[in-house]
């Protein structure tokens, strides 16, 4: 393929790029499992499993599939749900059917063809959803960083016991963090996309060896398992409990990885296979489960890391699945060293990258509507928690959608002075012709019953303010009418003959010209009112007006 280098080339680009990877992910796949309130081992096994069957079956070249910021959070509240008191062994058992679940909905809506559900969630409402999951992350994280222990009750809760709780803080443990967030920010900002997690997880765990930290008071990971991990069977009398969050767990799982797959496709790299991101993403979870893993998705900052590295195969995934099985079975008695406050100050340095500011500040200059919902979707995170925060991202979007189709645009159409272009009345354009007595409108979008009321009362309001004798409606820009909303057009068309005003239509497609059809339009309005584009609408007005001698111009018939 052109632009590809030769294949040594690209072997060693991509085992460099895996090993960089491996750099960045398994520190934070360690980070994330602690998140969702499981053994940092968890976090490993995301990185491995996941990681090697999403690189033999997906379409991506470069996406890297282990636990995400997102992800974490969603499974430690549905664990928390069904695993209240936090017993070891029912959390990996309860683990284990959660990420099946996951696995199973992804295969399932493979099977139905559900790719397009990607686009499901309207970017506005996702930026805001992220918002509301980077802000429960960072104060999840906080107690850590001070060495307090607080029950957790709900985002502004935790927030409040934090503050209460400052008093107790560890200052030794707060000064570690302090080192690791310095060691983080100055990496990634010096050099972006190097293996800054890594650096700072291994200064952890030597400070932690140095001095002993342990035995002064600061918390560490503790006993992790040597070895591969066992085979853990999911558990089928949790299946109704762990249902729906397994669901938006799924969702946000192929949101994240096909946003992050099509973000980091190279030109020459083939298409994203939606309904084949679905069926690899499933195995990788169902695989994952029986192994001891969490539920996982493709990463946006671990996918850029392979890109940024010269990544150009899912052999980059591979190696990077490779190292993360070296340290399972050679580094785990050491990683038992690490500080939970280092732990906890990587969380938060790159789930920061979830409250995108920016984003925002960009949705509120283009469309405030949309700020509107990004804002909804923020609060119903941290008010109603995250798997009832992804319901409320989801009834927004809807909710949103419905707006926009309930209502769609209905224009009036002028002419541009000295050239034949037709084009809304709009400020910008106040010398555009019109025609005295005759009114074009353009709705644009289909027509069907949600939205059907309104553009007939849109186009009613206009008809009383411009008081036309002949009203054309083009209809070039309506794909499809349904039933009732060629009945509403055929009933607002007998009330305009009623009032003495003549109606045209224009522009009809063939489909919305079948419609018409079959409903008995065409042949009330006959070939004299049934009229090609709008450009013939104006031509045989201004010939209507030309024979009546520039008198007002009547239709035949009429």
């Amino acid at each position: 393929m052109q632009g590809q280098p030769p294949a040594a080339g690209a072997l060693r680009l991509d085992v460099v790029a895996g090993l960089t990877a491996a750099a960045v992910v398994l520190p934070k796949a360690m980070a994330y499992a602690t998140v969702a309130g499981l053994p940092v081992a968890v976090g490993l096994y995301t990185a491995f499993i996941p990681m090697l069957v999403y690189a033999l079956l997906g379409t991506s070249r470069v996406l890297s599939v282990s636990s995400t910021a997102t992800l974490a959070i969603l499974t430690a509240t549905q664990l928390g749900l069904v695993v209240p008191d936090g017993d070891p062994a029912k959390l990996i058992t309860a683990t284990a059917t959660l990420a099946a679940l996951v696995g199973a909905l992804l295969l399932l809506a493979a099977a139905l063809r559900l790719g397009f559900v990607a686009n499901f969630i309207s970017t506005p409402v996702l930026t805001g959803f992220k918002a509301g999951i980077g802000l429960v992350i960072v104060f999840d994280q906080v107690p850590k960083l001070l060495g307090i222990h607080i029950a957790k009750q709900g985002f502004f809760r935790d927030a409040v016991s934090v503050a209460e709780h400052i008093p107790q803080t560890s200052l030794l443990t707060l000064a570690l963090a302090l080192a690791t967030f310095a060691v983080l920010i100055v990496m990634e900002r010096r050099w972006p996309h190097s293996p800054a997690p890594l650096v700072a997880v291994g200064g952890g765990i030597a400070a932690s060896w140095w001095f002993g930290l342990g035995a002064l008071g600061v918390s560490t990971v503790g006993l992790i398992p040597q070895g591969f991990p066992s085979l853990t069977l999911p558990n089928l009398t949790l299946i109704e409990q762990l249902a729906p969050g397994a669901l938006g767990i799924a969702l946000m799982s192929f949101t994240e990885s096909i946003a992050a797959g099509r973000a980091f496709a190279a030109p020459t790299d083939p298409a994203i296979n939606a309904n084949r991101e679905l069926v690899a993403t499933g195995a990788a979870n169902v695989a994952g489960a029986l192994l001891g893993a969490m539920p996982a998705g493709g990463g946006t900052s671990q996918s850029a890391v392979v890109r940024a590295a010269g990544g150009h195969s899912q052999k980059a995934s591979l190696v990077t699945a490779a190292a993360a099985l070296a340290v399972m079975l050679l580094l785990a008695p050491l990683l038992g060293l690490l500080p939970n406050a280092t732990l906890a100050a990587v969380v938060i340095v790159y789930s920061v990258g979830l409250i995108q500011l920016a984003e925002f500040r960009a949705i509120l200059r283009v469309r405030s509507m949309e700020f509107r919902w990004a804002l909804i979707a923020c609060a119903g995170v941290l008010v109603l928690g995250t798997l009832k925060g992804i319901v409320v991202a989801i009834i927004v979007s809807t909710i949103g959608l419905a707006s926009q189709t309930a209502n769609p645009r209905v224009s009036v159409i002028g002419r541009k002075r000295g050239a034949d272009v037709l084009r809304p009345l709009s400020p910008e354009h106040a010398d555009d012709e019109t025609f005295e007595g005759l009114l074009i409108l353009r709705p644009e979008g289909s027509l069907f019953f949600v939205n059907t009321q309104n553009v007939m009362q849109r186009i009613g309001a206009l008809v009383t303010q411009y008081k036309p004798r002949v009203v054309a409606l083009d209809l070039s820009r309506v794909p499809d009418i349904e039933y009732s909303a060629m009945q509403a057009l055929i009933e607002g068309e007998r009330r305009m003959t009623e009032r003495g005003i003549v109606a045209w239509i224009a522009g009809l497609n063939p489909g919305v010209l079948e419609t018409a059809r079959r409903a008995g339009l065409e042949e009330r309005l006959g070939s004299e009112r049934l009229l090609f584009n709008a450009r013939e609408a104006i031509a045989r007005y201004q010939a209507l007006q030309a024979a009546a001698g520039g008198a007002p111009a009547q239709e035949p018939g009429a």
